[in-house]
């Protein structure tokens, strides 16, 4: 008597979670809601902690890709010393950065590479709305600015029509051919203060980098 082998079924939920377990590198899908106030540094790293774990990725540890300027007597923090070594790819397996030195070199972070969570392409330059404009706070080296001109919006608590926040383009496209209209993680400071309505104003919905560190 013949026996039927039937192969076995897997999910889409199932291969997703596959892939999600592989990713170290994501977009978030959605900002705090709050422009730039994220929550101080510790708040962004849950909300990275959260969606990873969501999308089937939260057995890492996720941190936001954000500096923190001295203010205080509290010394600053450099976005690269808090993302690990790397290598970090994306939910679909695309290696984006093998290490630090060449993630803020010649990586391959660009539209089609910065995905979310999910899995999915953020919108940028030409889609509407664009929403390409992440939150980075960082100087192209991936260290924090200098005490004194705002550029992390007080450190990521501030959310009205005072402060700024740099900026970078997921997309590595701006409004020229200039090299900081191309880059991921200092593009140009935000306008018109740190909140939700200003970010939307220069292309923006408060989203921003998580990187897993381990």
């Amino acid at each position: 008597m013949a026996v039927l082998v039937l192969a076995p079924v897997h999910s889409a939920r199932a291969q997703s979670a596959g892939g999600a377990a592989d990713m170290t590198f994501f977009v978030t899908s959605v900002g705090s809601g709050k422009g730039a106030d994220l929550g101080g540094l510790e708040g962004a790293d849950r909300h990275c902690q959260s969606l990873a774990q969501a999308a089937g990725a939260g057995q890492k540890t996720w941190h936001a890709y954000l500096s923190t300027q001295a203010a205080g007597g509290t010394p600053a923090i450099n976005a690269r010393d808090r993302i690990g070594r790397g290598p970090w790819q994306n939910a679909k397996g695309v290696v984006i950065a093998k290490d630090v030195a060449e993630l803020h070199g010649a990586n391959n972070l660009t539209k089609e590479t910065a995905l979310t969570e999910k899995g999915e392409t953020v919108k940028g330059r030409g889609d509407t709305p664009n929403t390409h404009d992440m939150l980075t706070g960082t100087q192209a080296d991936g260290t924090a600015f200098p005490p004194g001109e705002d550029r992390t919006c007080g450190n990521w608590t501030k959310s009205g029509t005072d402060g700024a926040v740099m900026l970078g383009h997921h997309d590595r496209m701006g409004l020229d051919e200039t090299p900081p209209a191309k880059s991921w993680n200092t593009s140009h400071p935000s306008r018109g203060g740190c909140s939700q309505d200003a970010l939307k104003s220069t292309g923006g919905a408060g989203l921003f980098y998580c990187f897993a560190t381990n």
